[in-house]
């Protein structure tokens, strides 16, 4: 939490003196259709997810089975380690780096940029310097997350989009499903083989676009009208 308000405050210092805003440029303040992205994020990443991981089991003939050490307690633990990490990671990368690298090269370019290096920085937590083919997997895929991340904050303008699409998938994944850094949660996959080639392929594909398409046909009419703005 700390580091949270480190952020906040390096944010402050940064908008002030570069942009001549301040932390309502990030759109920050509630509103009506800010709270529908979050709200929207939220519900079709955890849904998304959700169908993910239940194609993973059904791929490799596993069982998602219930862990009984799993209580409230580890839920409430969970849901909030997992929305702690989320803002940190927006408030880096789509909070004011982003607004004001928008504001001196524009959007396009902007969230490129962003998205290069919210997949790099993921080299660091999954500690996979010395195996390229892991760097340049887990480069695409939170690359392509990074993408959407960024184009969700430059086409609404706030941070509620993309805090709801990374929280989403980020809870579903790591506390129902057990995949992240929390270890066992609420569902461990038991009884798996080896998917094969092309089941394989279409749910790794499913992965990496489903939810990205999903959000960029959202954002569509947003960004017809910033374009002709």
């Amino acid at each position: 939490m700390i580091g949270i308000v480190v952020e906040l405050l390096a944010s402050c210092l940064l908008l002030g003196f570069i942009a001549r805003e301040d932390l309502s440029a990030l759109g920050i303040a509630p509103s009506k259709k800010r709270v529908e992205n979050l709200v929207f994020g939220i519900l079709a990443s955890a849904i998304t997810c959700w169908i993910y991981f239940s194609s993973v089991a059904y791929a490799t003939g596993g069982n998602w089975t219930r862990n009984a050490a799993f209580s409230f307690e580890s839920f409430f633990y969970g849901s909030w380690w997992t929305l702690k990490s989320v803002l940190f990671e927006e408030l880096i990368f789509r909070g004011a780096l982003l607004y004001i690298l928008i504001s001196k090269i524009g959007l396009r370019a902007a969230c490129f940029i962003s998205a290069f290096c919210f997949g790099t920085y993921h080299w660091f937590s999954y500690n996979a310097f010395g195996d390229v083919l892991q760097m340049l997997t887990i480069l695409m895929l939170t690359g392509i997350a990074g993408i959407m991340f960024a184009f969700s904050f430059g086409v609404t303008r706030s941070l509620y989009l993309p805090i709801g699409l990374h929280y989403g998938w980020n809870f579903v994944s790591i506390v129902i499903f057990s995949n992240g850094p929390l270890g066992e949660q609420l569902l461990t996959l038991k009884d798996t083989s080896h998917a094969s080639g092309m089941l394989s392929i279409v749910v790794f594909i499913f992965q990496v676009l489903a939810l990205p398409l999903i959000v960029f046909w959202y954002l569509r009419k947003a960004w017809k009208e910033q374009s002709a703005s």
